[in-house]
């Protein structure tokens, strides 16, 4: 049995046994996360910070005031190691969150979620965590039970997908479901070709956050870094070709190992929604300041 609890701002996991020989075991379950901090959100018009450090309590003018996204994060996030990965406006980021014991892992290259996961693969190798927590910094709202839950779905699962039911999915990744497991994750620009049958069918969307046993999850960061996407994207006027890595991609090489890929709900959409434009960091803040995400975790 997978309980957690909180003393503080702490939040921590522990595992409760029953064995034979012994009685009952009860043991802290050290969990390591890694939140993804490098992109800049070039949709936040008239922003040139790192938008993982936007306030959740708006100030005049309003990109300034309190509580930055990242650090509540970093508190609902379970006790144990944790790392950022930082590029743009690192210097910034490292400021903000020096008053936590986090490693920062420099990704050189935006090279996509599969790119910053690689970009942390000393820290997840160098911890002696059995679980991993794979967070977003501008995914604020995530409640520390949220966490828990999640990563309590480990021992059936080597890896785990947090998934919401939206009112619209609009161009989010969805998951292809084999009854209680994680087929695959299809992104919007293949599942918009499906039929209308077909697309009525997936209901779950990725949030893009993750739990996994760290021995099992590890082999596959060699396989995904010889499985580059190439991708075009506008620069200055002009298309350019980029190498991205998906984190998304390590759900198939698992699936193609016979291993399960696990999913849990979350509650609440509001609960998992990104801050991307000043529409979205608008709803984030007055959601923050509700008793369901502010006062309680």
């Amino acid at each position: 049995m997978i309980l957690q609890g909180r003393s503080g701002n702490v939040s921590f996991i522990i595992r409760v046994e029953f064995r034979v020989v012994g009685g009952l075991s009860v043991t802290l379950m050290i969990v390591a996360s890694i939140i993804l901090a490098a992109g800049r959100g070039s949709r936040m018009k008239g922003y040139e910070g790192n938008k993982t450090l936007l306030p959740l309590i708006p100030g005049e003018p309003f990109f300034t005031g309190k509580s930055p996204m990242l650090i509540h994060i970093l508190q609902s996030l379970p006790e144990g190691p944790k790392a950022l990965v930082v590029h743009y406006k690192k210097e910034e980021v490292t400021a903000t969150t020096r008053s936590f014991r986090v490693t920062y892992c420099e990704q050189p290259v935006l090279n996509g979620t599969g790119g910053a996961i690689l970009a942390a693969r000393k820290f997840i190798e160098d911890e002696a965590s059995e679980s991993l927590i794979i967070t977003m910094g501008d995914v604020p709202l995530v409640k520390s039970s949220t966490y828990a839950r999640l990563a309590a779905q480990l021992p059936s699962s080597p890896f785990v997908v947090l998934g919401f039911r939206p009112s619209d999915k609009k161009q989010y990744g969805v998951l292809e479901l084999h009854g209680r497991e994680v087929a695959r994750i299809v992104e919007w620009k293949y599942w918009k070709t499906y039929s209308r049958e077909r697309q009525d069918q997936l209901i779950i969307c990725n949030s893009g956050i993750y739990a996994a046993r760290t021995k099992d999850f590890l082999p596959y960061l060699a396989r995904l870094e010889g499985s580059p996407h190439t991708v075009h994207k506008e620069r200055e006027g002009k298309v350019v070709e980029f190498q991205e890595f998906f984190i998304t991609d390590i759900v198939e090489f698992m699936r193609q190992d016979g291993l399960r890929v696990g999913y849990m709900v979350a509650e609440n959409e509001d609960e998992i929604m990104g801050v991307d434009d000043l529409i979205s960091l608008k709803k984030a803040q007055k959601l923050f300041q509700a008793s369901a995400f502010h006062s309680t975790r």
